[in-house]
């Protein structure tokens, strides 16, 4: 059973930045995809960024676009979201969420539909 844990959550104020980590267990196959969502109260579940952390390719949502970095440590098994510029409305909290398949790294928009499984989610709250 694959296992994600994300940290590095909190409160920051408008402009800042956050990086956030998930750390991935309990698979065996390194062929896979990690992506990060969010979901804001009242609003659905909105797919950021994903990462083939063997093939190394990338793929984010045009609202995080050239503010979010998502990256991979492999011999960690952790994958992280750099989030810069931040604003009031990131506020929200973020999961991780894994894929094994890797198609996942280049689709746009992300479907939650594709990932199995998923972390309990970091608060992130942006001050304005």
């Amino acid at each position: 059973e694959v296992q994600l844990v994300e940290s590095g959550g909190g409160l920051v104020q408008a402009g800042g930045s956050l990086r956030l980590s998930c750390v991935a267990s309990g698979f065996t196959d390194d062929d896979y995809g990690i992506g990060w969502f969010r979901r804001a109260p009242g609003k659905e579940r909105e797919g950021l960024a994903c990462i083939s952390p063997r093939h190394n390719r990338t793929t984010y949502a045009d609202s995080v676009k050239g503010r979010f970095t998502i990256s991979s440590d492999n011999a960690k098994n952790t994958v992280y979201l750099q989030m810069n510029k931040l604003k009031p409305e990131d506020t929200a909290v973020y999961y991780c969420a894994w894929s094994r398949h890797t198609i996942v790294a280049v689709m746009t928009p992300l479907l939650p539909s594709f990932f199995g499984s998923w972390g309990q989610g970091t608060q992130v709250t942006i001050s304005s």
